[in-house]
């Protein structure tokens, strides 16, 4: 390991794990940041997929219709 990645690793690790809390508040935020970015990028990618297909697609056809013939 070069001493740039000793020294960022000796930083890094005094800053988050020094302190259990710290860590511990570490670890909760960064899984919580990972799930809200997944969560986004896999629905955008399922509506990307699926455009015209869903509901929410298709949704203003069947209600135009259905005001058309009452």
């Amino acid at each position: 390991m070069s001493a740039i990645g000793k020294n960022f690793y000796k930083q890094t690790s005094s800053l988050f794990v020094r302190r259990n809390y710290v860590f511990l508040g570490t670890v909760f935020a960064g899984a919580f940041a990972f799930e809200m970015t997944f969560d986004s990028v896999t629905d955008s990618l399922w509506d990307n997929i699926n455009k015209g297909r869903q509901w929410k697609d298709i949704r203003a056809k069947y209600i135009e219709a259905g005001d058309d013939s009452e």
